[in-house]
């Protein structure tokens, strides 16, 4: 079935105007990338071309897509927006709050009463307002917007940074923060800095037992985990038109793990054969109709260089297999090179996990070519020298999987079939023994594998890999085994070799699902009552925050100074504060805590001015706020790094910090603050940073004034009578001096709602 063909047909009737257009105002050839830049514009008709890497311009997005860890604080902010529905196709997801543990049914079960309240809220808040909803079970939340929501040439955000996984089917598909998703749920533009353009050109084809997980694997290792950000990464070439869709999506999955704003590819017949197998031919005749203007012009491809910022080239024919980490997603080293590399940096050659699935390397195909790996070991009487795991992408791919055999495969070899979430991609992995955090090496092919990601154990030694790579490995217990050259001896005390891996691009019967999981909002949700208990631990209704009182902020006492890189917040999928994640002031207790203090060199330990005692930063402005005591935080560079999350910005403000003063931002991090009607402003010289002494009061004394353009000047006085005044930038336009006048966006949304 198409979900929103009308949608999709308008935007495609659209597309070849609005790419003429914009081939004229650009006066060269388009990237496939830059055809969906220009036909998603809010504003259509641009005077002129735009500038990669500088210019901040507003999108229209098609639709919407949130998974239900974020999915809680983004429809408690938008309930707040005083709209009826959703201004755009928007869907939630239950796969992020479901624990891998002893198989599939069980684990379903314990999070169905686990997070019941969780999974009510969402899905009456979802039939209220439009939304459609994915039960828990249904499928993790990329591999099901791959399955029935992604379109070429169409453009989403996402409240998960793996969205990008629907670039596999031509999409720009972005990941991004509640506050940003609220917005355009709520019918307003959604605005990001023009991508720079980063095109990979793929030659030869993939053989033996290179997949296309091999691709990504390389493709981090050259940029690293920073070398994508604020680019669209663009494959193309006769080795992208000879990928699966899905290899696709894996590919554009795991281009988070470089910082790229987003990952795709250009239409091809990969796609069409895709689109067709799940049920949406419909959508498949309509790219059809417009296929040149869904990919880059030809000049692009026959010279790269001339369009895009960098280009890469990788021959597929050459491409070897790859094993990427520990503890970082672009460490990668070759299978062949992976003896020598974990003997020189003493990693645990002993694999005891192999994990396979996750919001990648989830699907049918990836299935049949692990299964093909793991069928070899039982027939050539192998013993399984590590456990396994599977993770199915979503219940139609389960299903099928079950019908057509594979997954009786991997049950022959005493592997657990997990529920179809995220589980251990994600921490959501009870892993008997991870408490011990003994040193030990898994493999998986997620894509994340940072330290205490999959099972809080900070000594798991967790690599990257395909999953026929993940299931040999498994098999042969050894980190350093290369299937392309290395024997296993079986039960006879032979020596056997495994086969390359084959495998099924898509199932031959068709895909076949029960019950898809899906719940479609009713037609009118006025009546839909949304409750949430008073003494839920887990959610919390928000409270709109008061608006500026229009006066000079004088008198504020510094919370904390921090020193270095500052992460805002400390919310991991394997630690505590994910349970919190709908309710604002429990997880404000985690605000600042891993701030190193510029003072004392420590975490979570700051002066209380009102008593001389020190205690954690959420307490102490905690003691602020009652004492009716506006604060500032002051920062170093880079200020909310790796904190794209709207609580790293709701959390302060709820607690009564005013003002955030740094070096510089982190740019989502900046618009939060914004969004959420906080001051974020920068020091105009940098070295007035050092000024700023543990006991300062501080006197805005020209806000009254505030407006686009004009620095604010700022009192510091000492404790010991003395003072310095300073300057301090901003970037705020109009529209968001308004938020800041308002109290936050929200309620600027709500007001305008009400006129």
């Amino acid at each position: 079935m198409a979900f929103d063909l009308s949608m999709i047909q308008d935007l495609y009737k659209r597309l070849e105007a609005n790419v003429e257009e914009a081939r004229k105002l650009v006066g060269k050839p388009l990237t496939a990338s830059e055809k969906i830049l220009y036909n998603h514009l809010w504003n259509s008709h641009p005077k002129a071309p735009f500038s990669r890497g500088t210019d901040y311009v507003d999108f229209a997005p098609d639709r919407i897509a949130c998974q239900d860890a974020t999915a809680q604080m983004a429809l408690l902010q938008f309930m707040q927006a005083g709209k009826e529905k959703v201004a755009v196709p928007t869907t939630v997801h239950c796969d992020h709050l479901i624990q891998a543990k002893e198989g599939a049914r069980k684990d379903l079960k314990s999070a169905n009463s686990a997070s019941a309240e969780v999974f009510n809220f969402l899905e009456s808040v979802s039939n209220k307002y439009g939304i459609g909803f994915w039960k828990p079970g249904a499928g993790i939340i990329h591999q099901v917007v791959l399955e029935n929501y992604a379109f070429p040439g169409g453009m989403m955000i996402g409240t998960d940074s793996h969205t990008v996984n629907a670039g596999g089917l031509g999409m720009l598909a972005i990941g991004v923060g509640g506050a940003d998703a609220v917005d355009v749920m709520a019918g307003m533009p959604w605005e990001l800095k023009f991508p720079k353009l980063i095109g990979v050109k793929l030659t030869g084809e993939l053989n033996g037992w290179t997949a296309a997980k091999d691709v990504i694997l390389k493709v981090a290792g050259i940029l690293t985990v920073k070398g994508g950000t604020g680019a669209i990464i663009e494959y193309f070439g006769p080795g992208a038109e000879a990928l699966s869709c899905t290899g696709k999506g894996t590919i554009c999955n795991m281009g988070a793990e470089v910082g790229a704003t987003t990952s795709t590819f250009g239409y091809d017949a990969s796609m069409e054969r895709y689109l067709r197998s799940t049920g949406r031919d419909d959508i498949a005749d309509a790219a059809n109709k417009v296929k040149n203007h869904l990919t880059g012009d030809p000049d692009i491809y026959a010279h790269p260089e001339k369009y895009f910022d960098q280009v890469i080239e990788i021959n597929l024919s050459e491409l070897m297999p790859h094993l990427n980490g520990p503890f970082t997603p672009d460490l990668a080293t070759p299978v062949g090179d992976m003896a020598e590399v974990a003997k020189t940096n003493q990693w645990p050659l002993e694999v005891e996990w192999g994990l396979i699935g996750s919001c990648t390397n989830s699907s049918y195909e990836d299935l049949s070519r692990a299964a093909s790996i793991a069928k070899q070991a039982v027939e050539k009487k192998l013993v399984t020298k590590a456990a396994f795991g599977i993770n199915p992408g979503s219940e139609q791919v389960r299903y099928t999987a079950e019908r057509d055999g594979l997954l009786k495969v991997f049950e022959d070899l005493d592997a657990t079939i997990f529920t179809n979430a995220c589980g251990p991609c994600i921490g959501q992995w009870a892993r008997a023994g991870a408490d011990k955090e003994e040193k030990n090496s898994i493999v998986h092919s997620f894509n994340r594998n940072f330290s205490k990601r999959a099972d809080g154990n900070p000594n798991t030694h967790a690599f990257v890999a395909s999953p026929e790579m993940v299931a040999a490995v498994a098999i042969s217990g050894r980190l350093d085994f290369n299937p392309i050259t290395d024997s296993l001896v079986n039960e006879d005390g032979k020596a056997v070799r495994l086969d390359p891996p084959r495998g099924l691009e898509l199932p031959p019967n068709g895909f076949e699902v029960e019950d898809n999981g899906y719940l479609a909002p009713v037609e009118d949700g006025s009546r839909v009552e949304v409750n949430v208990s008073s003494e839920s631990e887990r959610l919390q209704l928000l409270t709109p925050f008061l608006p500026w009182d229009g006066q000079n902020l004088e008198g504020a006492r510094l919370l904390i100074k921090a020193h270095g890189k500052c992460t805002t917040d400390h919310i991991s999928m394997a630690g505590p504060w994910l349970r919190f994640r709908g309710h604002l002031d429990n997880i404000s207790n985690n605000c600042l805590i891993g701030a190193v203090n510029a003072y004392n060199q420590k975490t979570n330990f700051v002066k209380n001015q009102l008593t001389g005692e020190y205690g954690g930063v959420p307490d102490v402005q905690r003691a602020y706020k009652t004492a009716g005591i506006e604060t500032v935080v002051v920062g170093d560079h880079n200020y909310g790094e790796g904190s794209s999350r709207e609580h790293a910005a709701m959390e302060p403000r709820h607690l009564g910090v005013k003002v955030v003063l740094v070096k510089s931002f982190a740019r989502i991090h900046e618009t939060n603050l914004k969004k959420q009607g906080m001051l974020g402003i920068t020091f105009a010289n940098e070295s007035d940073y050092d000024k700023i002494q543990e006991d300062d009061t501080f006197n805005f004394i020209d806000l009254k004034d505030f407006s686009p353009g004009k620095s604010l000047t700022i009192e510091v006085v000492h404790n010991d009578g003395n003072m310095d005044s300073i300057q301090a930038n901003h970037t705020y336009n109009k529209q968001q001096i308004e938020w800041f006048k308002e109290g936050s966006a929200l309620n600027l949304i709500k007001k305008q709602n009400a006129a």
